[in-house]
């Protein structure tokens, strides 16, 4: 995620839910199971990025702690996270 994502246009999403996860639940939607769906966490949100599974997937580098990054990178992090509430619904939260 170095790169600042595209505008892309908003579409009709699912209302949000807030189904809790456990870290160790999230990795079970890797997408290493073709038939389970495949989830991302971005800032503690879960969002379901089944229908993009070819660019998402098992071994994805993952970072929970992001208070180490600096002004110029939580930007970006926020632009990305601002772009996947725009295309992916949202299934829940990292808890």
């Amino acid at each position: 995620m170095s790169q600042k994502p595209s505008e892309a246009p908003s579409k009709v999403l699912d209302p949000p839910k807030d189904t809790p996860f456990t870290p160790a639940e999230l990795a079970k939607f890797d997408g290493s199971d073709s038939s389970a769906p495949v989830y991302l966490a971005v800032k503690g949100t879960v969002f379901d990025v089944s229908e993009k599974r070819n660019l998402y997937g098992p071994n994805e580098d993952a970072v929970a702690d992001y208070s180490t990054l600096d002004e110029s990178q939580l930007k970006v992090l926020d632009d990305w996270f601002n772009r996947f509430s725009k295309i992916y619904n949202i299934v829940g939260k990292v808890v």
